[in-house]
């Protein structure tokens, strides 16, 4: 597929009213790569920032009228066809993924892949951060979304979170002030979350290494881990669980364009291989269509869909 460019070009503008920017700045850039669905369009701007000051520096000299708009690792994202306006922030590893442990405390960038932290944590013999060893995003996701596995959610361990906001001022939340709910946070979603501390609880470590390889073997038989997917697609309802609904409605294995409901996991979306993300749209709201019609329950996506649909 074709995608159009997002116009115009305002890296020059951007450039000339902040010229002691570090970080890059890429026009009209292909998000699809930065996606595990491997499908979108590109951004308007792709602004990769040098460090947190970068960020900082950024952000107070942007104008206030560009839309701005946050991605991590892409696990939990679909990128619509037609690209998404305005600037695309995206925290590389490099500079937001660093991951120490000191006494029970684990801090962690937001680029940091949550296994890279609970990894870490099972080094420094602290317990409590395993379900993250489950979770295929960034800190940064888990923050925004109250990201959970296998009995823990990230409200359980959360001691802090520093975030930026759109002047540049530096912002300290602690766990209530994070407003945690089912897979969300009641926080202003224009802040930009750049490091988490966590606490852990000292324990034996081969306990520990036990939870893990638990939680590893779950997701390799329950879940279609190498297929490119978007990990679970919609949020458990109360007192139900998003995957028996869809495979009640006969929602198993059915397929729109080259997207497809897993076979193995049915709350889980795949592409097979030449899916576009409004295939993937699709499937998704024709599967919430036929619950909705089968039981009457409505599904809301877990997996964030950003931009525009393709004209």
């Amino acid at each position: 597929m074709t995608f159009p460019d997002i116009t115009p070009d305002i890296t020059p503008d951007l450039k000339a009213v902040m010229p002691e920017l570090r970080g890059r700045l890429l026009a009209n850039e292909t998000l699809a790569p930065f996606t595990w669905f491997r499908v979108g369009g590109p951004a308007q701007v792709l602004f990769t920032p040098a460090d947190a000051n970068d960020l900082a520096y950024f952000l107070r000299r942007l104008p206030a009228d560009l839309p701005v708009t946050v991605i991590g690792v892409g696990s939990n994202l679909i990128v619509r066809d037609g690209g998404v306006p305005g600037i695309v922030i995206r925290l590389a590893p490099r500079a937001f993924g660093e991951v120490k442990a000191e006494g029970d405390i684990v801090t962690a960038g937001t680029a940091a892949l949550d296994k890279r932290v609970a990894e870490v944590a099972a080094s420094a013999n602290l317990a409590g951060l395993e379900f993250l060893f489950g979770i295929p995003g960034t800190i940064g996701g888990a923050l925004r979304m109250n990201a959970g596995a296998n009995g823990g959610e990230t409200k359980d361990i959360l001691v802090e979170a520093i975030a930026i906001d759109r002047s540049g001022e530096t912002r300290l939340f602690n766990n209530a002030e994070m407003k945690f709910t089912y897979r969300a946070s009641g926080v202003d979603p224009s802040l930009i979350f750049t490091a988490a501390r966590f606490r852990g609880t000292p324990s034996a470590p081969e306990a520990i290494r036990a939870r893990m390889a638990e939680v590893q073997a779950h997701r390799e038989t329950a879940q279609p881990i190498r297929e490119k997917t978007g990990g679970s697609t919609f949020k458990n309802p109360p007192g139900h669980s998003a995957w028996k609904l869809v495979d009640s409605a006969g929602c198993r294995g059915l397929k729109v364009g080259g997207a497809q409901v897993s076979e193995m996991h049915c709350n889980f979306l795949i592409n097979t291989g030449d899916a576009t993300a409004e295939d993937i749209e699709t499937l998704g709201e024709t599967v919430r269509a036929r619950v909705k019609a089968s039981s009457g329950i409505e599904l809301q996506w877990e997996i964030k869909r950003i931009g525009v649909k393709a004209s």
